[in-house]
C-alpha cells in the first residue's frame, strides 16, 4: 500500500469519524422523530430511485431487472416498513421484576443507542447489503460510516450521491475506496462493526475489532450444500436448485446452493432434470440470456476457471462450461462426483458451477 494513499486514507477515515461522533454525542439521533424520518427517508430513496439502482446494479454485475427488484430493492423496502411499524415498540422500556435487595422498587430496561457504528458491505448485492445493516441502525438511535465494496463501483458511487439527498447527511457518510480506505476504518474504534462478506477478510475484522473489543457481526458464506432425497418432485426440486443458484446472481450469493448431495442412482435423473430446467430457464445460448447475471469482475472469473481446470475436476463437467471471457460470462455448469479433496470442494466456489456429489 502507498503511504501517501494510506496517510490520505487514515486522516479521512478519522475526519469522518468525528463528524459522526460529534453529531450523535449532540444527541439528535435519539428521538423516535429522527429515526422515523431517517426510515421515511430510506424508502423513498428506494422507491423513487428504482431506475437508478438497477441501472448502477446492471453496470456493476448485469443483474436482471426482476432480481434488482426482489432481491435487493424489495427487500430494502420491506426492511423500512418493517421498522417503522415497530419502532416505537422497540424503544418502549421493558418494565422487569425488581431484585429483592431493592425491594421495594420498579424496574425497566431501556434500549440504548450503542453511538457510531462502521458498516462495510459486500459486492454481491451492493445496494440490499449496504442499506439493510442502516435500517437497523437508524431505527436503533445511531450513526453509521459506510463503506460501500469497491468491487461494485457503479453502486457505491450511487450510494455516495443519493444517501445524503434523502437522510440527516450529518449522521450517515459514505466512505469510498479500496483497502486502503477500509483499513483506516478499521484502525479506529467505532461502537460497532457490521461486516458483510468472507471468511479470510471476518477474520481480518473481527482482529482489529479485537483491539478495541468492539462489537462485531460477521455476515459470512460457506459452503452451502442442497440434499436431494429420490422421493421427491424431480422437476419442482430441479427449479428451485436452478433458481436459488443461477437465478440469485448466478451463483454469486453466501446462500446459494454450492454443491448437490444424492444417490448415485438418483444422480442420472437430477442432471436430466436441471438440463432441462436450464434450457427453459436461459434457452440454447445461456451466455447471451438477458436473465443471467455475469461474474463480477475479472478476478473472480479466472478464480472460477482455476477451479474449473483443476485436472481432477475438468474432465467431470456434464453440463455447460462454455465461457465469454471478454463479457465475463459463464454458462451455468453442472459437474458430476467432483473429487472431495479438490478446491472447487474445499472453499465456497460463489459463481455459476454446480457440482453434484453421490
Amino acid at each position: 500500500m502507498d503511504a501517501e494513499a494510506a496517510a490520505a486514507a487514515a486522516a479521512t477515515a478519522v475526519e469522518e469519524r468525528e463528524r459522526l461522533r460529534r453529531s450523535f454525542a449532540s444527541g439528535r439521533t435519539r428521538p423516535a422523530a429522527w429515526r422515523e424520518a431517517q426510515l421515511r427517508g430510506l424508502l423513498r430513496m428506494a422507491t423513487e430511485r428504482e431506475d437508478d439502482i438497477c441501472a448502477a446494479l446492471h453496470a456493476d454485475l448485469a443483474k436482471p431487472l426482476t432480481e434488482c427488484y426482489v432481491h435487493e430493492i424489495s427487500l430494502v423496502i420491506s426492511s423500512c416498513k418493517f421498522a417503522l411499524k415497530n419502532l416505537k415498540k422497540w424503544m418502549k422500556p421493558r418494565k422487569v421484576p425488581g431484585g429483592l435487595l431493592t425491594f421495594p422498587s420498579a424496574a425497566s430496561v431501556a434500549a440504548e443507542p450503542l453511538g457510531v457504528v462502521l458498516v462495510i458491505s459486500a459486492w454481491n448485492y451492493p445496494f440490499l447489503l449496504a442499506i439493510d445493516p442502516v435500517v437497523g441502525a437508524f431505527a436503533a438511535g445511531n450513526a453509521v460510516a459506510l463503506k460501500p465494496s469497491e468491487v461494485a463501483p457503479a453502486t457505491s458511487l450511487l450510494l455516495a450521491d443519493l444517501l445524503p439527498r434523502y437522510v440527516d447527511p450529518s449522521c450517515v457518510r459514505v466512505v469510498q475506496g479500496g483497502i486502503a480506505e477500509t483499513t483506516a476504518l478499521l484502525e479506529l474504534q467505532w461502537d460497532k462493526i457490521f461486516y458483510t462478506g468472507n471468511s479470510r477478510v471476518g477474520r481480518i475484522v473481527m482482529s482489529y475489532a479485537a483491539k478495541h473489543l468492539t462489537p462485531v457481526v460477521l455476515e459470512l458464506g460457506g459452503k452451502c450444500p442442497v440434499v436431494v432425497d429420490s422421493d421427491v418432485n424431480l422437476h419442482v426440486a430441479a427449479k428451485r436448485i436452478a433458481a436459488g443458484k443461477w437465478g440469485c446472481n448466478s451463483g454469486q450469493a453466501c446462500v446459494s446452493p454450492d454443491y448437490v448431495v444424492t444417490t448415485k442412482s438418483f444422480a442420472p435423473k437430477l442432471l436430466e432434470s436441471l438440463k432441462r430446467v436450464l434450457f427453459e430457464f436461459y434457452g440454447e445460448e445461456p451466455l447471451r440470456s438477458p436473465d443471467l447475471s455475469r461474474v463480477v469482475n475479472s478476478n473472480h472469473f479466472n478464480r472460477l476457471m482455476a477451479l474449473m481446470d483443476d485436472y481432477s475436476v475438468s474432465g467431470n463437467v456434464a453440463f455447460g462450461g462454455q465461457i465469454d471471457e471478454r463479457r465475463l460470462r459463464i454458462a451455468p455448469t453442472l459437474l458430476l462426483d467432483v473429487p472431495l479433496d479438490s478446491a472447487m470442494m474445499k472453499e465456497e466456489i460463489f459463481g455459476p458451477l454446480l457440482p453434484i456429489i453421490t
